[in-house]
């Protein structure tokens, strides 16, 4: 995982794709823009219980400062309460 860090801001933890179940999140119509990183795609994160919308983000083509996070995802904190590791 990679963490980014913005004055005034929590940080942020982006995971690599390939370490998300991606069958989890299904694509939201959102977006948002970034004056640093660019535009953001969002997901709707899919529980057991419920579907949380628009609870995870990422940066398909970030801007050339942030290259790194390309394709990460990231995770609201305030509409998840954990993150489940498993093998």
């Amino acid at each position: 995982a990679l963490t980014v860090s913005e004055t005034g801001l929590d940080d942020v933890f982006y995971f690599p794709r390939a370490d998300v179940n991606m069958a989890r999140l299904e694509r939201s119509a959102h977006t948002s823009r970034c004056p640093f990183k660019g535009e953001a795609a969002y997901f709707h994160l899919r529980t057991e219980d419920e579907v949380i919308e628009n609870a995870v983000w990422s940066y398909e083509a970030p801007l050339d400062g942030v290259k790194q996070i390309t394709g990460y995802l990231a995770f609201l904190a305030s509409a998840v309460d954990r993150i489940d590791q498993t093998s």
